[in-house]
């Protein structure tokens, strides 16, 4: 890329507070980035050839969200440490190995991607991360889930396509999870902790994939307590909902809700809602669902596209 073109993003960037470069074959991050240390919220860097991240990304201390997708980052500098007001940091696809101690000072991050790099075990150090969300370490080389990853705050965690088989039975103490994914692994039946699901948090546990058969789950003990991953995400919107919290959100799901709860049989509906109801009494909630959203939302077209759905449903007993 030509410096004019580079000046003319900087330019804009000054203004925006967002800098994207991707997909334009950069070999180094751009060093001009620190004139605008004080107002850069946003940078993406995806899609380029980058090898390092110089030790001046410790200047952006206003910086919000930093993306560099799909580049070719070995390591971290410890300076990254310094940016305490950073809520997202995706790494994905990058050749990682492992991170920095100064990450765990990350204090506001939320969302941390290294899915597709080259871990050979979950990193140290992220229980300090008192507001993760969201950790995505799915496609590298972790062979076991450690007793570490228990103190993580984290409230969903990814970790399909490892090569894991052993998951520390501590991991059921993480206070905050709910959702664990652990699809496409090396995991025996007797390799998952009974404690996941009578003991923890987590309301999806998806294991698909792994050297057994979900169906041999049933006669594991607190197995109704845990949500089917494949019918999860629509089951559970009615749980949310009955918070009455996401309405804009899982409102459109309303039609997709109704439609996984013709096709199941009552004992898999009972089994697989969150809390567990009888078929009346999810029929009853999501009636009160369109008044309630008619409340909150007014938006009659979106209520009357739900209530015709409805009107149509016939339950399979």
């Amino acid at each position: 890329m030509g410096n004019s073109a580079l000046k003319t993003h900087l330019e804009t960037s000054q203004k925006t507070g967002v800098f994207q470069l991707t997909g334009k074959g950069l070999l180094e991050f751009p060093e001009d980035l620190q004139r605008l240390s004080s107002n850069l919220r946003t940078v993406n860097l995806s899609d380029n050839k980058i090898e390092v991240l110089p030790p001046f990304i410790g200047v952006f201390l206003v910086l919000k969200s930093l993306t560099l997708n799909c580049n070719k980052l070995t390591s971290l500098p410890e300076e990254i440490g310094k940016l305490r007001k950073l809520e997202t940091l995706h790494l994905n696809g990058n050749r990682l190995q492992s991170l920095p101690a100064s990450v765990g000072g990350l204090a506001a991050l939320r969302t941390l991607g290294l899915s597709a790099n080259r871990f050979r075990e979950v990193p140290a150090g992220l229980g300090m991360l008192r507001h993760l969300d969201l950790l995505d370490l799915s496609r590298n080389r972790i062979q076991t889930v450690p007793a570490s990853v228990g103190e993580l705050q984290a409230i969903e965690i990814n970790l399909n396509q490892n090569q894991i088989s052993t998951v520390s039975p501590e991991v059921s103490r993480s206070p905050r999870l709910k959702v664990l994914r652990l699809e496409e692994n090396c995991l025996e039946l007797s390799s998952v902790p009974l404690s996941l699901l009578s003991q923890s948090q987590v309301s999806l546990l998806a294991l698909e994939g792994n050297l057994f058969e979900i169906k041999m789950m049933r006669d594991l003990e607190g197995y109704d307590k845990v949500s089917a991953a494949d019918v999860f995400s629509c089951l559970s919107v009615c749980h949310l909902l009955e918070q009455q919290t996401y309405f804009p959100v899982c409102l459109p799901c309303c039609v997709c809700l109704l439609t996984v709860m013709c096709s199941l049989s009552s004992s898999t509906w009972s089994a697989s809602l969150p809390p567990r109801r009888s078929l009346p009494e999810a029929w009853s909630l999501v009636r009160e669902l369109h008044l309630l959203a008619w409340d909150h939302d007014g938006d009659e077209g979106y209520v009357r596209l739900c209530s015709s759905a409805c009107d149509h449903v016939t339950w399979r007993e």
